[in-house]
């Protein structure tokens, strides 16, 4: 990145969560305001996350470095040269995401090693510098649109070669982030969703601490307010709730399931081949047979509020290998988008910090070694648990300055190792302390796994949570000042 450019990117991107940025909605409305986020209108997307369960079924592209690797991720030490794909043919990949009567598509613009599909201008390696100087976003783009499919771009945020990885993020590093996320949005058109990965992940380990999710967040928002943002986090968010994600993504090949009757709108993402990238054994290997993708993937995931995206990797060539567009018939002779999907109710976003993790935690009591501190620290695998044999308890946190928010959110630990596959909560109720006292300020019956309520915006130094029940738990309280 030049120092022009980089000034740009650095001044672009210290308006995004400064508290300097206007905020708008999501139809563009200015509104003059000093709170940070872009304000998403819940009605208009519930419409965007409809249209895009309409659309049923995807392909999913991984083309990059490590396609001339045989590896599953590029090595960032090699040079761009090595990506050559000469005979690129993304006409080809269109037709056969139509043959197999799929709506959309992504493509992997830049994978956890860092080389950019697209001829960045931030100074990252990218297909300029290799052996195949052309602009492959530009050409997917191009190809899928005119066969009328919708469009979608992959982006990782951990970049090997950009040293952005966990304890190294920077403002410089995340400006650089959002200038290539800015190049994306600005330069290829309207996008359906834009789906993230390396990010809040176990193995990626960049937190949203400690590069803000609500930062790039407002920063889509604001370039394409119809772009849904889907984050790789099914694994440390698990259940039907939409935590720092538009649509859920699981990762099917790592063995991410989707709940049963789930509510919210996902997406499953699984390989017609053995693995994301392409592989030397590919064009003789087995594939994934279409009656499985059908039968026991696409048909059922459609009927549960959620899309499969199936990955088919290019090539060296930059092609689709013969099996596989033979296969990709195959399902379109099994399958056809007969309609519209299962109607998806309006689901609670929580895409700002959990302003109770970490707080000081008290309870009225607490069965062994399981405090209340285990409700708030962010982690859905452990969890406060009341005292044995009680019938009622409550946990509480207290915060030494005034905390603000609008969104609580209740999770008991159904399915978690222990706990029990049935809710042990016949009623619940949340309070604040006000002048000496305690104002409820929300309340309901048995809950689901996840329990959301959307308040008017309060003040408070403790909130206490008391659950009836038989020996009732909490895996965490969440408190959210969301922008709305």
């Amino acid at each position: 990145m030049n120092r022009r450019d980089f000034a740009k990117a650095l001044a672009f991107a210290g308006t995004i969560g400064s508290g300097l940025w206007p905020v708008a909605r999501s139809t563009g409305a200015p509104l003059i305001g000093t709170r940070t986020g872009v304000i998403v209108d819940p009605v208009h997307m519930q419409q965007l996350q409809q249209s895009f369960l309409d659309l049923r079924f995807g392909m999913f592209i991984h083309l990059n470095m490590a396609t001339f690797e045989e590896r599953e991720w590029g090595d960032p030490l090699l040079s761009p040269e090595l990506f050559d794909p000469k005979h690129l043919d993304t006409d080809q990949w269109a037709r056969a995401a139509t043959s197999a009567n799929m709506g959309y598509a992504c493509l992997t613009t830049k994978h956890h090693d860092g080389f950019c599909l697209w001829p960045t201008k931030t100074g990252s390696a990218n297909v300029m510098q290799s052996s195949y100087p052309h602009d492959v976003v530009r050409r997917y783009v191009d190809s899928f649109r005119k066969a009328g499919l919708k469009v979608c771009l992959y982006f990782s945020i951990l970049d090997l070669r950009q040293d952005i990885r966990a304890r190294t993020v920077t403002p410089e590093k995340i400006a650089l982030i959002k200038a290539q996320l800015t190049e994306l949005l600005t330069g290829y058109g309207p996008l359906t969703a834009l789906i993230l990965d390396g990010w809040n992940a176990s193995w990626s380990r960049i937190s949203y601490a400690e590069l803000p999710y609500r930062e790039i967040y407002d920063l889509v928002k604001s370039l394409q307010p119809d772009c849904l943002v889907t984050d790789h986090n099914a694994g440390s968010y698990p259940g039907t709730a939409l935590y720092y994600t538009d649509i859920k993504q699981y990762e099917q090949h790592a063995g991410q399931k989707i709940p049963a009757d789930s509510p919210v709108p996902s997406q499953s993402g699984t390989t017609l081949q053995s693995d994301w990238f392409w592989k030397k054994a590919y064009p003789t290997s087995e594939l994934a047979s279409a009656k499985t993708i059908v039968d026991e993937w696409l048909v059922p995931f459609n009927e549960n509020h959620c899309n499969l995206i199936l990955n088919v990797a290019p090539n060296r060539d930059g092609r689709f290998d013969d099996n596989a567009v033979a296969r990709l018939a195959e399902i379109g002779s099994l399958w056809k988008n007969t309609g519209p999907a299962p109607k998806v109710g309006r689901a609670v976003l929580i895409t700002t910090p959990d302003l109770a993790a970490g707080k000081p935690a008290w309870a009225s009591a607490s069965d062994e070694a399981v405090g209340p501190d285990l409700a708030f620290d962010d982690d859905y695998r452990s969890y406060w648990l009341a005292d044995k044999g009680k019938t009622d308890g409550w946990i509480e946190i207290r915060s030494e300055q005034p905390v603000s928010f609008n969104t609580i959110s209740i999770v008991e630990p159904i399915h978690v190792d222990g706990y029990g596959d049935t809710s042990r909560i016949t009623r619940y109720k949340v309070e604040m302390e006000r002048d000496g006292g305690w104002v409820e300020i929300a309340s309901g019956g048995t809950p689901a796994p996840y329990q959301f309520h959307e308040i008017g915006r309060v003040t408070a130094k403790r909130v206490r949570l008391t659950v009836f029940g038989r020996q009732p738990g909490v895996t965490e309280l969440g408190l959210y000042d969301e922008p709305r």
